[in-house]
């Protein structure tokens, strides 16, 4: 065959793919003339494969390595390396920690609401200012249990519950207690706080009582539907606002002076004044008014738990990136390396710093409110009850100050309680969403966690619609027993529950080096161990006597 032939296009046209005999062109290429220079390519005139055809072949077995190499790695090494490197994000500092301040508002916004707004302005009515240490006690006592409980969250990404299905002991009985008694809690506070705040929006704007009531609920369950931190922080942050201005406005007025204000710390009992004992409801024993006042400053049990979930969503230290109902993760926890304690340390002052500032304002409020009834109601001889209580407040101020103060101190109280309405649909789901998790095996396989939270969310909306507008119950007396079930018969348990999980539970969690890195100070079980005998000693001595006496 004549190669001359073989190098010419028009046969490798008529070759490749064709059939028949090899027939020669009739106008071969002439020969190039010019010799090939060393940096030049000949071009190639033979048959040359299509690439994707070749790359197909060769290509597809090592595409099929790596991502099985990747799919190895991601799913397998992945955790060890985290617990290795953990993604602790470095701690802000100085003036930047006020930056990060969060949880705080969230805390503060949700137990500032019936128990300052309603039994605090009355209390203060009925025994003056002489109990401000009462209001001072019990938020500084729960301040250390919400704060030792979100440090535990801090050190490990999980939760309070969390933290008690831990508790040494057969299954988790610590968890069982909280779930029966947390669920009838919650059904009762939940329905007397929406009942209360309808007469309040009332008095605001003009709807009836119940048209308001259904309009806190369906607003409360709006905001807390998404389950996201971020939206609950915002709407929080503006009702702490509102709330701060409009009773500080107020109080301000009726300031006793700085003499009598730190003559009311002195721990003095006040007898009940002979006007107030005609008043249905109100008896000779003090302590009536008085244990539902400490129940209810700075919330309840499930207050101080549902701050280990702000601090969840806000992310700090160990808490970031973590998803609501997951417990921690303790194999990384015990592979944690020093470098990343020492930044969880550094988020451990930022917590500090929120809850301090939690714990202020709610003093300052809960005080605000006291001494305006002292202030304004007490020299009228007036302890409003039932579904007055908004509408007397608001023409006692209004007639003091006109239309401004009355409007302003109802604009506070209504805030207050659509915060707190708010706060209490955000954090009972959860709480309850842990504790079935944790005692009912598959519980969190059936259902995922959003489907949790908004089931026991729509069934808090039920029970509201049948509590609030069904039964006549007057809100205060439905407040004080909410105080008495939520806010100290189960607070001693949790400050125990919370110091065991903190110096006991915690430290067997973590490396050997996080757990000398992450120790608590001793402060913590001092604050701690008082808050056990306090509230021990009102729950055994003081409440048979309020509950069974006259």
């Amino acid at each position: 065959m004549n190669v001359s032939y073989v190098i010419t296009k028009g046969y490798e046209n008529k070759t490749l793919g064709g059939s028949g005999k090899n027939k020669a062109n009739t106008k071969p290429n002439k020969a190039n003339s010019k010799p090939i220079s060393p940096k030049t390519k000949p071009i190639q005139t033979q048959y040359k494969p299509k690439q994707t055809q070749f790359q197909r072949k060769k290509m597809l077995p090592r595409l099929t390595i790596n991502l099985f190499w990747l799919y190895l790695r991601e799913t397998i090494c992945i955790n060890l390396w985290l617990m290795d490197e953990m993604t602790i994000k470095t701690p802000p500092k100085g003036l930047m920690i006020l930056v990060l301040v969060g949880p705080a508002f969230v805390w503060a916004a949700e137990y500032i609401g019936s128990g300052e707004v309603i039994l605090a302005t009355r209390t203060g009515a009925i025994l003056g200012t002489t109990i401000l240490w009462a209001v001072v006690l019990g938020i500084f006592l729960k301040f250390w249990i919400g704060m030792s409980g979100a440090r535990y969250t801090v050190c490990t990404g999980e939760g309070m519950i969390d933290m008690f299905g831990r508790m040494p002991g057969p299954g988790h009985w610590a968890v069982w207690i909280v779930l029966v008694a947390q669920f009838v809690g919650a059904t009762l506070s939940i329905g007397s706080i929406a009942k209360a705040a309808g007469f309040f929006v009332a008095s605001l704007i003009p709807i009836g009582p119940t048209l308001a009531g259904w309009l806190v609920v369906f607003f409360a369950v709006g905001v807390a539907w998404s389950g996201r931190f971020n939206i609950l922080k915002i709407i929080m942050s503006i009702f702490v606002l509102i709330i701060v201005l409009g009773v500080l406005y107020v109080a301000g007025h009726v300031f006793p002076g700085f003499t009598e204000f730190m003559r009311s710390l002195s721990f003095g009992i006040p007898d009940v004044p002979h006007w107030a004992l005609g008043i249905e409801g109100v008896s000779d024993n003090p302590w009536k008014e008085i244990l539902p006042l400490l129940g209810w400053g700075a919330g309840g049990f499930a207050s101080q738990v549902w701050y280990t979930y702000w601090v969840l969503g806000a992310g700090y230290g160990a808490a970031a990136g973590r998803e609501y109902g997951k417990a921690a993760d303790v194999p990384a926890l015990q592979n944690m390396s020093g470098e990343n304690a020492q930044k969880i340390k550094g988020w451990c002052r930022v917590l500090y710093a929120d809850a301090t500032l939690a714990m202020v304002i709610g003093i300052v409020v809960t005080c605000a409110f006291l001494i305006a009834g002292a202030g304004i109601l007490g020299p009228k001889q007036m302890a409003p009850e039932g579904n007055d209580v908004a509408f007397t407040l608001s023409k006692v101020f209004s007639d003091r100050w006109g239309p401004v103060g009355g409007f302003l101190f109802i604009l506070a109280g209504a805030a207050a309680l659509i915060s707190t309405q708010t706060g209490q649909l955000a954090g009972w789901p959860r709480l309850l969403a842990d504790s079935c998790r944790i005692c009912i095996p598959g519980f969190d396989k059936k259902l995922a966690w959003k489907t949790q939270f908004r089931f026991f969310l729509i069934f808090f909306l039920c029970t509201n619609m049948i509590i609030v507008f069904a039964m006549g119950i007057k809100p205060v007396r439905l407040l004080k027993f909410s105080a008495l079930l939520d806010g100290l018969l189960l607070t001693p348990l949790q400050a125990i529950w919370v110091a065991i999980g903190l110096f006991i539970v915690m430290p067997k969690m973590l490396s050997k080096e996080a757990a000398g890195i992450l120790r608590p100070n001793r402060i913590f079980a001092v604050g701690l161990i008082i808050a056990f005998l306090v509230f021990g000693y009102f729950c055994v001595v003081q409440m048979p006597s309020v509950l069974f006496g006259k």
